[in-house]
């Protein structure tokens, strides 16, 4: 039974910082790669940050480039995403994805993820 649990979402004011976890359990944590995604109301779930099995690579949507920074601690099956300088265009559900592939050119598409998380509320106040 595989599940993504993210945590740390809430209320920020726009400047502000949040920090989102994604814990994992029910898979081998350190031959995925995790993803962040975020789905505004009535819009796409739009490609965040990624970051590979050891942690040693990432790459960003250049919406969130320069401000958020995902990192992961594999002896603990934790993801996080470091949110810098929120914007009230963050607000959004974010969730966290595994795969078992890192190919730029075809892991910012959602549909090619093996596991979701249920998402956590961010809303950025200006």
């Amino acid at each position: 039974q595989v599940q993504l649990v993210e945590s740390g979402g809430g209320l920020v004011q726009a400047g502000g910082s949040l920090r989102l976890s994604c814990t994992a359990s029910g898979l081998s944590f350190k031959s995925y790669i995790m993803g962040w995604f975020r789905q505004a109301p009535g819009k796409e779930r739009d490609f965040i940050a990624a970051i590979n099995w050891s942690g040693d690579s990432t790459y960003y949507a250049d919406s969130v480039k320069g401000r958020f920074t995902t990192s992961r601690d594999n002896a603990k099956t934790l993801v996080y995403l470091q949110m810098n300088s929120l914007k009230a265009e963050d607000t959004a559900v974010y969730y966290c994805a595994a795969d078992r592939i890192w190919d730029i050119a075809t892991m910012t598409r959602a549909g090619r993820y093996d596991y979701w998380g249920q998402g956590t509320q961010v809303t950025v106040s200006s």
